[in-house]
Protein backbone atom coordinates (compact mmCIF):
# COMPACT_ATOMS: atom_id res chain seq x y z
CA UNK A 1 0.00 0.00 0.00
CA UNK A 2 1.56 3.28 -1.01
CA UNK A 3 -0.98 5.46 1.01
CA UNK A 4 -0.83 6.97 4.20
CA UNK A 5 -2.88 8.63 6.91
CA UNK A 6 -1.99 11.17 9.43
CA UNK A 7 -3.52 12.39 12.78
CA UNK A 8 -2.52 15.69 13.63
CA UNK A 9 -3.26 18.35 16.25
CA UNK A 10 -3.64 22.13 14.70
CA UNK A 11 -2.84 22.71 17.99
CA UNK A 12 -4.99 26.00 20.12
CA UNK A 13 -5.40 27.77 17.21
CA UNK A 14 -2.52 30.48 16.39
CA UNK A 15 -0.45 29.23 13.00
CA UNK A 16 2.44 29.34 14.89
CA UNK A 17 1.64 26.90 17.69
CA UNK A 18 1.17 24.06 14.77
CA UNK A 19 4.22 21.89 14.80
CA UNK A 20 6.82 21.54 11.71
CA UNK A 21 6.04 18.02 11.26
CA UNK A 22 2.29 18.86 11.05
CA UNK A 23 3.20 21.50 8.86
CA UNK A 24 4.81 19.05 6.35
CA UNK A 25 2.27 16.39 6.27
CA UNK A 26 -0.64 19.11 5.62
CA UNK A 27 1.78 19.86 2.73
CA UNK A 28 2.07 16.31 1.30
CA UNK A 29 -1.50 15.30 1.90
CA UNK A 30 -3.87 14.81 -1.31
CA UNK A 31 -6.76 14.75 1.54
CA UNK A 32 -8.19 16.47 4.02
CA UNK A 33 -10.74 15.06 6.46
CA UNK A 34 -11.94 17.03 9.63
CA UNK A 35 -14.82 19.10 11.33
CA UNK A 36 -15.56 21.91 9.52
CA UNK A 37 -13.88 24.66 12.00
CA UNK A 38 -10.72 23.18 11.99
CA UNK A 39 -10.71 22.03 7.90
CA UNK A 40 -10.36 25.69 7.39
CA UNK A 41 -7.97 26.61 9.42
CA UNK A 42 -5.91 25.11 6.47
CA UNK A 43 -5.49 27.05 3.31
CA UNK A 44 -6.65 25.38 -0.03
CA UNK A 45 -4.21 24.52 -2.39
CA UNK A 46 -3.95 22.70 -6.05
CA UNK A 47 -4.19 19.34 -5.35
CA UNK A 48 -5.44 19.22 -1.76
CA UNK A 49 -9.27 17.96 -1.47
CA UNK A 50 -10.70 18.90 1.55
CA UNK A 51 -13.67 16.69 3.15
CA UNK A 52 -15.29 18.89 5.87
CA UNK A 53 -17.70 17.15 7.95
CA UNK A 54 -20.27 18.18 10.88
CA UNK A 55 -19.65 17.16 14.58
CA UNK A 56 -21.08 14.00 15.77
CA UNK A 57 -19.59 12.41 12.71
CA UNK A 58 -16.16 11.02 13.78
CA UNK A 59 -16.45 7.57 12.91
CA UNK A 60 -17.69 8.34 9.63
CA UNK A 61 -14.88 10.67 9.27
CA UNK A 62 -12.22 7.83 10.43
CA UNK A 63 -13.89 5.12 8.08
CA UNK A 64 -13.42 7.52 4.89
CA UNK A 65 -9.97 8.20 6.13
CA UNK A 66 -9.13 4.58 6.42
CA UNK A 67 -10.94 3.77 2.37
CA UNK A 68 -8.48 6.76 0.89
CA UNK A 69 -5.42 6.26 2.84
CA UNK A 70 -6.40 2.25 1.30
CA UNK A 71 -6.65 3.12 -1.90
CA UNK A 72 -3.37 4.81 -1.90
CA UNK A 73 -4.16 8.71 -1.06
CA UNK A 74 -1.97 10.64 1.46
CA UNK A 75 -4.96 11.69 4.27
CA UNK A 76 -4.42 13.91 6.75
CA UNK A 77 -7.33 13.92 9.50
CA UNK A 78 -7.25 17.03 11.84
CA UNK A 79 -8.12 17.79 15.25
CA UNK A 80 -8.06 20.77 17.05
CA UNK A 81 -5.38 21.13 19.94
CA UNK A 82 -3.99 17.32 20.10
CA UNK A 83 -5.48 14.62 18.31
CA UNK A 84 -4.92 11.69 21.30
CA UNK A 85 -6.66 14.21 23.84
CA UNK A 86 -10.35 13.98 23.50
CA UNK A 87 -10.09 13.99 19.98
CA UNK A 88 -9.48 11.88 16.42
CA UNK A 89 -6.87 9.89 17.07
CA UNK A 90 -8.87 7.33 19.13
CA UNK A 91 -11.64 7.52 16.92
CA UNK A 92 -9.34 6.44 14.30
CA UNK A 93 -8.15 3.59 16.09
CA UNK A 94 -11.73 1.98 16.94
CA UNK A 95 -12.37 2.25 13.09
CA UNK A 96 -9.30 0.14 12.81
CA UNK A 97 -9.79 -2.31 15.51
CA UNK A 98 -13.57 -2.89 14.59
CA UNK A 99 -13.42 -2.71 10.56
CA UNK A 100 -11.49 -3.98 7.09
CA UNK A 101 -8.58 -6.06 8.45
CA UNK A 102 -6.33 -4.63 5.71
CA UNK A 103 -6.73 -1.41 7.78
CA UNK A 104 -3.96 -2.37 10.21
CA UNK A 105 -0.99 -2.57 7.78
CA UNK A 106 -1.67 0.93 7.06
CA UNK A 107 0.98 3.42 7.62
CA UNK A 108 -0.85 5.22 10.50
CA UNK A 109 0.43 8.47 12.33
CA UNK A 110 -0.34 10.25 15.00
CA UNK A 111 1.09 13.64 14.74
CA UNK A 112 1.05 15.20 18.35
CA UNK A 113 -0.28 18.56 18.82
CA UNK A 114 -0.34 21.66 22.08
CA UNK A 115 -3.84 20.71 24.32
CA UNK A 116 -5.95 23.41 25.30
CA UNK A 117 -4.57 22.38 29.07
CA UNK A 118 -1.03 23.03 27.77
CA UNK A 119 -1.55 26.18 25.80
CA UNK A 120 -3.57 27.70 28.82
CA UNK A 121 -1.54 26.83 31.63
CA UNK A 122 1.02 27.97 29.59
CA UNK A 123 -0.46 31.56 29.41
CA UNK A 124 -1.29 31.88 32.94
CA UNK A 125 2.09 30.58 34.62
CA UNK A 126 2.61 26.89 35.98
CA UNK A 127 -0.72 25.30 36.97
CA UNK A 128 0.18 21.85 35.86
CA UNK A 129 3.47 21.97 37.43
CA UNK A 130 2.39 19.06 39.99
CA UNK A 131 0.13 16.44 39.95
CA UNK A 132 -2.84 16.92 37.26
CA UNK A 133 -5.63 14.98 35.38
CA UNK A 134 -8.07 16.29 32.55
CA UNK A 135 -12.00 15.18 32.73
CA UNK A 136 -14.37 15.65 29.48
CA UNK A 137 -17.72 17.08 30.98
CA UNK A 138 -19.44 15.79 28.05
CA UNK A 139 -21.75 13.21 28.62
CA UNK A 140 -22.23 12.21 24.84
CA UNK A 141 -20.17 9.23 25.21
CA UNK A 142 -20.10 8.25 29.14
CA UNK A 143 -23.16 8.73 31.56
CA UNK A 144 -23.04 11.75 33.61
CA UNK A 145 -23.03 9.65 36.65
CA UNK A 146 -19.83 8.69 36.13
CA UNK A 147 -18.13 12.22 35.26
CA UNK A 148 -19.65 12.94 38.66
CA UNK A 149 -17.80 10.26 39.96
CA UNK A 150 -14.35 11.10 38.25
CA UNK A 151 -14.85 14.91 39.01
CA UNK A 152 -15.32 14.01 43.38
CA UNK A 153 -12.51 11.75 42.91
CA UNK A 154 -9.89 13.06 41.20
CA UNK A 155 -10.84 16.48 43.61
CA UNK A 156 -10.19 14.11 46.56
CA UNK A 157 -6.74 13.15 45.38
CA UNK A 158 -6.29 16.89 44.93
CA UNK A 159 -5.05 16.84 41.37
CA UNK A 160 -4.85 19.75 39.33
CA UNK A 161 -8.24 19.30 37.33
CA UNK A 162 -8.82 20.04 33.42
CA UNK A 163 -11.81 20.59 32.22
CA UNK A 164 -12.56 19.96 28.48
CA UNK A 165 -15.99 20.78 26.68
CA UNK A 166 -17.23 22.35 30.00
CA UNK A 167 -20.52 23.08 28.35
CA UNK A 168 -22.37 23.52 24.80
CA UNK A 169 -25.82 24.91 23.63
CA UNK A 170 -27.19 21.01 24.17
CA UNK A 171 -25.49 21.34 27.74
CA UNK A 172 -25.81 24.22 29.29
CA UNK A 173 -26.02 23.13 32.81
CA UNK A 174 -22.99 20.79 33.40
CA UNK A 175 -20.18 23.18 33.89
CA UNK A 176 -22.52 24.62 37.14
CA UNK A 177 -23.02 21.16 38.45
CA UNK A 178 -19.48 20.55 37.83
CA UNK A 179 -18.52 23.71 40.20
CA UNK A 180 -21.52 23.00 43.06
CA UNK A 181 -19.70 19.19 43.08
CA UNK A 182 -16.23 20.60 43.07
CA UNK A 183 -16.87 23.13 46.03
CA UNK A 184 -18.27 20.44 48.35
CA UNK A 185 -14.84 18.95 47.51
CA UNK A 186 -12.13 21.43 47.73
CA UNK A 187 -11.10 25.05 49.91
CA UNK A 188 -13.35 27.97 48.35
CA UNK A 189 -9.97 29.43 47.83
CA UNK A 190 -8.78 27.35 45.17
CA UNK A 191 -7.85 29.01 41.72
CA UNK A 192 -10.03 28.77 38.67
CA UNK A 193 -8.92 29.70 35.90
CA UNK A 194 -11.13 30.28 32.37
CA UNK A 195 -9.50 30.27 29.46
CA UNK A 196 -10.86 31.15 26.18
CA UNK A 197 -10.16 31.33 22.59
CA UNK A 198 -6.37 30.44 24.12
CA UNK A 199 -3.94 31.55 21.20
CA UNK A 200 -6.63 33.66 18.68
CA UNK A 201 -7.56 37.42 18.84
CA UNK A 202 -10.04 36.72 20.91
CA UNK A 203 -8.43 35.06 23.77
CA UNK A 204 -9.49 35.77 27.51
CA UNK A 205 -8.34 34.54 30.47
CA UNK A 206 -9.73 35.22 33.96
CA UNK A 207 -8.37 33.47 37.02
CA UNK A 208 -11.03 33.19 40.56
CA UNK A 209 -11.53 31.92 43.16
CA UNK A 210 -13.96 28.28 43.19
CA UNK A 211 -16.30 30.04 45.91
CA UNK A 212 -16.86 32.49 42.62
CA UNK A 213 -16.78 30.53 39.57
CA UNK A 214 -19.49 31.10 37.46
CA UNK A 215 -20.08 28.57 34.44
CA UNK A 216 -21.31 31.63 32.71
CA UNK A 217 -17.96 33.02 32.15
CA UNK A 218 -17.63 29.90 29.99
CA UNK A 219 -18.07 29.12 26.44
CA UNK A 220 -17.57 25.96 23.68
CA UNK A 221 -13.88 27.43 23.52
CA UNK A 222 -13.30 27.49 27.10
CA UNK A 223 -11.08 24.79 28.57
CA UNK A 224 -10.86 25.77 32.79
CA UNK A 225 -8.08 24.51 35.05
CA UNK A 226 -9.51 24.21 38.60
CA UNK A 227 -6.38 24.16 40.74
CA UNK A 228 -5.55 22.12 43.89
CA UNK A 229 -5.36 22.92 47.15
CA UNK A 230 -1.48 23.73 46.95
CA UNK A 231 -2.17 25.47 43.76
CA UNK A 232 -0.77 29.48 44.51
CA UNK A 233 -1.51 33.12 42.84
CA UNK A 234 1.52 35.32 42.32
CA UNK A 235 0.10 39.52 42.65
CA UNK A 236 1.38 41.41 39.38
CA UNK A 237 0.49 45.01 38.26
CA UNK A 238 -2.63 45.89 38.39
CA UNK A 239 -4.98 42.75 38.40
CA UNK A 240 -2.84 40.06 36.88
CA UNK A 241 -1.76 37.09 38.46
CA UNK A 242 0.51 34.17 37.87
CA UNK A 243 -0.57 30.94 38.89
CA UNK A 244 1.36 27.77 39.88
CA UNK A 245 1.32 24.53 41.56
CA UNK A 246 4.82 23.69 43.79
CA UNK A 247 6.47 20.78 42.10
CA UNK A 248 6.58 18.81 45.67
CA UNK A 249 3.52 18.10 48.02
CA UNK A 250 5.61 19.29 51.06
CA UNK A 251 6.19 22.94 49.56
CA UNK A 252 4.14 25.55 50.90
CA UNK A 253 1.72 24.35 53.35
Amino acid sequence: MTGWLAIAGLGPGATQLVTPEVTQALAEATDLIGYGPYVTRVAERAGLTRHLSDNREEIDRAGLALRLAAEGKRVVVVSSGDPGVFAMAAVVFEAVDAGDPAWRNLDIRVLPGISAMFAAAARIGAPLGHDFCAINLSDNLKPWDLVERRLRLAAQADFVIALYNPLSRARPWQLGRALELLREELPGTVPVVFASAVSDASEAIDTVMLRDAAASRADMRTLVLIGSSRTRLIARAGDKVFVYTPRSAGVLS
